[in-house]
Formats: structure tokens, sequence, C-alpha cells
């Protein structure tokens, strides 16, 4: 399944349906009078957030959704029925913002959640409404309102607990895949990730959800590469783990170029809890590691974890320490820890 996350749709709820011009025409019946139902409510267009999806690939291939008309009104008092709704299914996390892709209408952000997007017409009156003292016959009757119709913007950002940066080819790929059932692309060239991939990943019974994104080179901000689009997705995690890898001629550069398009991109991404972790360790000997890992730590500010997705070296501390951060942030928000969730 491609992976899509941001799509341009076209919605529109029903129209009400006419009221009914009729009159009573029973034999044997000494006074007749008028008897015309009223319209239908036209049908409404609603967004949902259901489990299973985390793309919305299905508003490629669909861009228009347009509910029904409410029915016309009959005679004999007959009202007419609601027009039949639309809903559009995304996943959660997806944004639903008006056509300048900048206000925000709704942010659904539960499964079950759901929100009227576009409300149908109300159906017109019959002529039996009209009736009255000097008007005992009238011949009208009102025509139902029309629906309401808007472009608007889907835009989705996964929920994940941790999110994994840094620079193409810093092992983040592999770490996801080391970690989880998740099967990232993975090659030595830049930018094999081209779409955020998501992981399960557990540690002494507990479980967490990481969000690997494509690398960020400097200038992602302003379009570079494959740019900062993707930053979005781990906007929602609690901690970022972020890979600098052993590779690289001068660790504490690369860990200031990712940390310069955090703070570019905003959003409150430069000031989440943040795991440093010097990767792919198994490519250099003892001596360079130690003077690159000490490099890394004066950038960082703090003693850098060290990994190896290759040989498994550090896996199980790096989940223990990204696994505390988000404990930590369950309880303040919610005041209940895994454990608790499980009792």
């Amino acid at each position: 399944m491609k992976f899509l996350d941001q799509a341009k749709v076209y919605i529109r709820s029903g129209d009400g349906g006419a009221g009914s011009v009729s009159f009573r025409r029973e034999k044997f019946i000494e006074f007749g009078g008028p008897d015309g139902g009223d319209g239908g409510r036209g049908g409404d267009v609603w967004v949902e957030a259901v489990d299973g999806l985390n793309t919305l690939i299905d508003y490629r291939y669909q861009q228009h959704f347009k509910a029904k008309t409410g029915i016309h009104g009959m005679g004999r008092n007959r009202a007419g029925a609601k027009g039949a709704d639309v809903t559009l299914k995304v996943p959660a996390g997806t944004q639903i913002y008006e056509e300048d892709n900048e206000t925000l209408i709704v942010d659904m952000t539960a499964v079950g959640q759901r929100y009227r997007l576009a409300a149908g017409g109300n159906g017109g009156f019959g002529n039996q409404h009209f009736k009255s003292s000097t008007n005992q016959a009238p011949r009208r009757a009102n025509p139902g309102l029309p629906g309401e119709e808007r472009t608007i913007w889907l835009r989705l950002k996964l929920i994940a607990d941790a999110g994994l940066v840094g620079l193409p080819n810093a092992g983040k790929s592999t770490f996801l895949a080391a970690v989880s059932a998740a099967k990232p692309k993975i090659a030595d060239y830049p930018f094999t990730t081209l779409h955020p991939n998501l992981g399960v990943a557990r540690i002494d019974g507990r479980e967490f959800v990481l969000a690997d994104i494509p690398g960020l080179i400097e200038g992602a901000h302003e379009g570079v590469g494959i740019g900062d689009r993707f930053l979005g997705h781990v906007e929602r995690t609690r901690v970022l783990l972020h890979f600098v890898s052993a590779r690289e001629d001068d660790p504490a550069l690369a860990y200031r170029t990712v940390r310069g398009e955090l703070e570019a991109y905003g959003h409150g991404l430069a000031g989440k809890p943040e795991i440093v972790a010097l990767s792919q360790v198994d490519t250099v000997d003892a001596p360079e590691r130690k003077k690159k890992l000490s490099a890394l730590k004066k950038a960082a500010g703090r003693t850098p974890l060290v990994l190896s997705a290759a040989t498994h070296e550090g896996l199980e501390e790096a989940l223990r320490a990204v696994m505390d951060v988000i404990e930590e942030a369950r309880i303040e928000t919610t005041g209940v820890s895994s454990e608790d969730e499980k009792r």
C-alpha cells in the first residue's frame, strides 16, 4: 500500500427536498384541504477516524464527495426521507484544513472520533403549513435549502510515541527493522527512506510505537533534499531518538545540522526530549569510536548512547531509555503508567 499524507478534497452536502403542493380529494369526504408533506433534509458530510489505516491513498483516486438530496414531500402529509450521508474515513492523526491549507477545522486524534464537515440543507414546507382562515387552499410550498460545499485539505500526522531523526544513512531504518516487525527499505545510499515508517517496539513487557522519517540535510526547511515536510509525523511524539552515524567525519557537525533543521521547522520539535545515539559503531575501530563519541558528547551536552543495529549492540539500552521518557510523559499527561493500564 502506497503512502500518502496529504490530499485535497471537494465535498458537498445534500440539498433539502422540496415541499409538496397537494389537496385531499377522497370521495364522500365533505371537507378537503391541503395535505402536502415536507421535504426531507439533505445528507450531511462527516469525517471519521477509523482503525487500520495509516495513509490517505484512497483520496488520490477519489476527490469528490457529495451527499444525497433529501426526498421531496408527497401528498397525504407524507414527509420526504432524509438524504443519505457521506462519511470520509481517515486514519487517526489526520488534520482537516480549509482550502487555504492553513486554517485548521478539526484534528482527528482518536479512533471513533466523528465531525460534521458540511450540514445538509433543510427540507421545504409543504402547502399544509400555509393554510389559514383567509387562504384555505394554498398553492405554494417551499423548495429545499441548498447544501454546503467546500474544498478541504486532509493532512496526516502519524501518531507515534517516539520519532527517529538524523541525517540520511544514519541507521534509522536498520534500527527500526531490528527492534520491530517493520520492514523498511534499507540500502547504502542517501534517501533510501522516501516516506515515514511505523513499527511497534517492545522492551521489558512494555511496548511503544516508533516513527522513522526520511533523513534531513542542511537546508531541508528550505526544500533541500526531500525537505522537512515529513517532520510533521514526529510532531506528536513524546521523545526524539537522534542518530549520528559513526561513519561521519565530523559527528558534532552532523548533530548540529539536524538540530538546526528542527529549530527552523518549529512546531515545538526543538523543545522535545531528545536521546542522542552514536550509531553504526561496528563500522569503526575502538580508538575512532572513542574519539567520535567524545566529539558528539561535547556537541550534544550529554553522554550519547552507543548503537549498532547490525550487531544489536546497545539496542536494549536505547529502547529502555526511550521507554522511560515515554512513561514519564504518560504519567504527566494521564496520571496512569503502562503497568497501571495492564492491571
